[in-house]
């Protein structure tokens, strides 16, 4: 599958699989990227949200900055 609006770009590019973006957590806070059934695959997003809202929101409404490199 080629990358697209939903799927993350660097589990596509550096893994060769596409993965739904998601709403994910970590210490450092809220992000998107993809996850399989082992965990996180990738950090798509360049920021980290304070909370889950905010995160999701940036996920809906496409105001999140993609990264270009793991």
């Amino acid at each position: 599958m080629i990358w697209g609006i939903n799927t993350g770009y660097l589990a596509q590019k550096y893994c060769k699989t596409s993965l739904k973006l998601q709403v994910l957590r970590s210490a450092n806070g809220f992000y998107i990227g993809t996850c399989d059934e082992l965990g996180p695959v990738s950090r798509e997003s360049v920021e980290y949200y304070p909370t889950l809202d905010q995160a999701a929101e940036a996920l809906f409404c496409s105001t999140w900055t993609q990264r270009t490199n793991p």
